[in-house]
């Protein structure tokens, strides 16, 4: 029969930003499907915007090329 292990035995665990330098890791807290939705639709708002004014700095480009064509044509 082997012998019950004592508390005295173990060694204390490190917390983990002491061993590593790295700070904590924040707790996980289970999202409800509600969240989950409001969070995925955000970030789709957030992408939409991002293409948004990307698109607008090509139509500006492509603005700046056609003038530039008109010049050349006008030769």
């Amino acid at each position: 029969m082997p012998a019950p292990k004592t508390p005295e035995s173990k060694a204390p665990p490190a917390a983990p930003s002491q061993t590593t330098g790295k700070p904590e890791r924040k707790v996980w807290k289970k999202k409800t499907p509600v969240e989950v939705v409001m969070e995925q639709a955000d970030k789709l708002k957030a992408e939409i915007a991002e293409a948004e004014e990307e698109l607008k700095a090509k139509r500006r480009q492509l603005e700046k090329f056609e003038q530039a064509k008109k010049l050349f044509e006008g030769l």
